[in-house]
Order: structure tokens, then C-alpha cells, then sequence
């Protein structure tokens, strides 16, 4: 589940880039998984919610029939900053999990995870097989695989079939920006009560890293310098939104959004029909169905720039990463954990099912166990879908997208009038901070 930037992690990571590539541990001389002596593997993760705790648990516990030597410790609520700091103080978990793939370039290179294709080679798992091939895009950076996907992320349109007032949901920018004027709800001195939906990039999941997809946008060249001044998709997109914020009213959009409750509970506007259509993730079906069971909502794929109607049914796709930190005490055992986390595919179900997040191995996809409301069903096909995509490793991914994003509120906000000075300073600062990262 993508929940934010690993900003604090990153920073840190800088302090490392470069210094201790070199002294990862050596590739696995692996043992057969027989007649092992007991030994208690700690693993790390970020899951925080009761029904993800419990999902592990059941996970888990077949684990532990597999491998009955093998004792899993779990800790919960876990962020990229305290496993790189575990590792650089040499008390690192045996198995690691992170939210984000903003960090993985930077867990590659820095060593903080270990390369994880000897243990592939040796247990004679052919990945390409066994993953969608958008997926070696965000676990693997400059030949290194340091992580593996347990589990995707697809994001999509979530609508409100009462708010929709039997309107269909819209399937390119200009529908989506005229069925929100039609269905936005205000006082009669202009203060908003129900959004049709909120295009500022402020709003929850509308990051650019989410948005961009809609219109087919890049954020590198082939060297990693920024694609995005010259790209024109993402000034398509930046104009669009501010139009339509224009049309709200940025200031009358900011009091509104800003009246929300927490993204993560009940509290959710699209859970409490404050917004009739938002950008979400899968796992938003699993927080309706527990938090506002009786909600009538449906899902699509996200709309699309109007001259790429081709490109309807793709979004973006991430997920969370797991693997072998630097410096883990029981790497035998700990690579069992997270092949079978990420290789195993009654465990993925067993997780897509309770967590409803998509499961990321093909096997996983097609296996009958899964199940596939129509709701769900949706972000399976963007998961499929040939034109869905990714943000690349990169080293310097979370400063890329902040620095994008902060362009982004400066443009929408009105402080920013001139869209291709704008863009042009983003290209400029991304390419000076990789110039410092290439020579660190």
C-alpha cells in the first residue's frame, strides 16, 4: 500500500550512496531446506491495520507449516528510515518490507539491501517468468535485484453510483472536468458541500506520480535527466487542473479540502460523500467494506488525455518491496521468508484476498482462490493493461517528485503564471541534484 514519500529515509540514504556499496555481504551458499536447526527470523513491516495484521498472521502461519524450524518474529508499523538506520548501526531485521519504491535505487546502490539474484540463480526461479515485466522496473536498479514485489498497487477512479446520479463515469479529462462541474454541490455563497472531485495535485492520491499516467507522461530521458519541461503531456495536465481549480476557486477548494478527515480512516471524504469521485488505490475496496459497508460506489480506470482515448483501461502501478537487509543474522532463513512472501501463491492470495491488494505473480493472477468482485476486478485489468506503467528506479526519485509536485501548487495556487519557466526550473534542479548524486 503506497501511503507517502520516504522523504526522512532518503535523506539519510544520501549520507551512504557511494560509501558502502562495496561492502555487501557475498552471494548465498544455500543449504538444502532440510534437517535445519530452529532459528528465529525478525521481520520488519509497515502494516499498521487489523485486518492486515491478521492477514499476515494467517500468512504466516502457513510459513510455519512449511518450515516448521523457522520461528517469524514480526514487528509492525515499521519505515524506511529505522531499517536504514538498523542497518548503518549493524542490527539490521533478517527480512525487511517497504511501502514505497521510492527508495529502492537507493537501497540498491547503498548495499542496504542485498542482491537478491544469487538466491534467485540458486533456487532456479526465472523472475521474468514469474512477474509482469512492469515489475522489474521498481525492485531492481542498475542490474541489482535488492528487493522483490509482495503484492501491487494499481490506482483507478472510485465514483459514488448515488452522487453519479446514473451518470456513467468519465473516460477522458474533458468528461471528467464536466461531470464534475455538474455534480458539485455549493452554498449559495459559493462554499463548497460536495465536490464532483477534487484536481488539485494537493488532494490525497493526485500526486503527480499517480496523475501523470493519465496522460502519458515521462519523467526521464534515457541518461535520467528530466523529460518533464519537454515533455507537453505534463503541461496537458497542469493546465487541466488548473482550470478546473480555477473554476472552484482555489482558495474555496483549499477551506474544503482541508475540512477532510485522515486519508487512512473513516473518516475518508469519498467514504462520507463529501467527493463523488476520487483517485485511489486498490485497498480502497477493503476500507469501504469495512468502514462504510453500505456505501454504493463502483470503480474504473483512470480518464485519459482526449486525444489518447487508445490509452484507456492503464494507470500506475507500484506496490510494496521486500527483502534481505545488509548484515541480517539468518540469511538461509530469511530468503524462505521472502521467497515465499513473494514467490508462493496461496500466500499472495491468502494477502490479495484480506488486504485487497493485487497480487503480483502471474500464477497468483490467474489462480482460481482469488477473488474478483467487479470492483476489484477493475484494478486487475489496469495491472494487465499493456500501456500501465511505472515510476523507474531512480536515485533521486523522491526528490524528483517533490520538486515536481511543489511546481505543481505553485502553478495551480496562481503563484506561478509562466508553465514553461516553471517546468524548465523543475528540469533544472532535478538534473543539478543528479549531477551532485552521480558524483558523490
Amino acid at each position: 500500500m503506497k501511503r507517502s514519500l520516504a522523504i526522512s529515509a532518503v535523506a539519510g540514504l544520501a549520507l551512504v550512496t557511494g560509501c558502502t556499496a562495496g561492502t555487501e555481504s557475498p552471494g548465498p551458499a544455500l543449504k538444502s531446506a532440510t534437517a535445519n536447526d530452529p532459528v528465529t527470523v525478525e521481520f520488519w513491516h509497515g502494516f499498521t491495520a487489523d485486518n492486515e495484521l491478521k492477514a499476515f498472521e494467517d500468512t504466516l502461519a502457513g510459513f510455519k507449516q512449511k518450515f516448521p524450524w523457522i520461528t517469524v518474529k514480526a514487528t509492525k508499523a515499521i519505515q524506511d528510515d529505522q531499517i536504514l538506520q538498523a542497518v548503518r548501526g549493524g542490527n539490521p531485521p533478517d527480512v525487511a518490507l517497504s511501502f514505497t519504491t521510492d527508495s529502492v535505487a537507493q537501497f540498491c546502490k547503498a548495499g542496504i539491501f542485498q542482491d537478491l539474484n544469487p538466491y534467485l540463480a540458486a533456487g532456479k526461479i526465472d523472475a521474468t517468468a514469474l512477474f509482469p515485466k512492469v515489475i522489474a522496473e521498481y525492485t531492481q536498479y542498475e542490474g541489482k535485484r535488492c528487493v522483490m514485489p509482495m503484492l501491487a498497487d494499481t490506482y483507478g477512479l472510485y465514483y459514488n453510483k448515488k452522487l453519479m446520479k446514473g451518470n456513467q463515469p468519465p473516460k477522458t479529462l474533458s468528461e471528467l472536468a464536466d461531470l464534475t462541474k455538474k455534480l458539485t454541490v455549493r452554498d449559495a455563497d459559493g462554499t463548497i458541500k460536495v465536490a464532483g472531485f477534487m484536481p488539485t495535485s494537493q488532494m490525497y492520491e493526485n500526486a503527480p506520480i499517480h496523475t501523470g499516467v493519465m496522460v502519458g507522461a515521462k519523467w526521464t530521458n534515457p541518461d535520467g535527466t528530466s523529460a518533464i519541461g519537454s515533455d507537453p503531456a505534463w503541461k496537458t495536465l497542469m493546465k487541466w487542473q488548473k482550470d478546473l481549480t480555477g473554476w472552484f476557486g482555489y482558495d474555496k477548494l483549499e477551506k474544503f479540502r482541508k475540512s477532510f478527515g485522515d486519508e487512512w480512516s473513516a473518516d475518508n471524504p469519498f467514504q462520507k460523500g463529501k467527493v463523488a469521485m476520487a483517485i485511489d488505490g486498490e485497498w480502497r475496496n477493503a476500507m469501504i467494506a469495512a468502514d462504510a459497508p453500505d456505501l454504493d460506489y463502483g470503480t474504473a480506470p483512470l480518464p485519459v488525455a482526449d486525444d489518447q482515448a487508445d490509452r484507456y483501461g492503464a494507470g500506475f502501478i507500484a506496490g510494496t518491496v521486500i527483502g534481505i537487509p545488509r548484515g541480517a543474522k539468518h540469511q538461509e532463513a530469511a530468503w524462505e521468508l521472502v521467497k515465499y512472501l513473494t514467490t508462493d501463491t496461496d500466500a499472495l492470495v491468502t494477502l490479495s484476498n484480506a488486504i485487497r491488494n493485487v497480487p503480483s505473480t502471474l500464477p497468483a493472477l490467474q489462480s482460481p482462490d482469488l477473488k474478483k468482485d467487479p470492483n476489484f476486478q477493475t484494478f486487475l485489468d489496469v495491472f494487465a493493461n499493456p500501456n500501465s506503467s511505472t515510476l523507474p528506479a531512480h536515485v533521486n526519485s523522491v526528490f524528483n517528485q517533490q520538486t515536481l509536485q511543489e511546481a505543481q501548487i505553485a502553478w495551480e495556487s496562481g503563484r506561478a503564471s509562466d508553465l514553461d519557466a516553471l517546468l524548465a526550473d523543475v528540469d533544472k534542479k532535478i538534473n543539478e541534484k543528479l549531477k551532485l548524486t552521480a558524483g558523490g
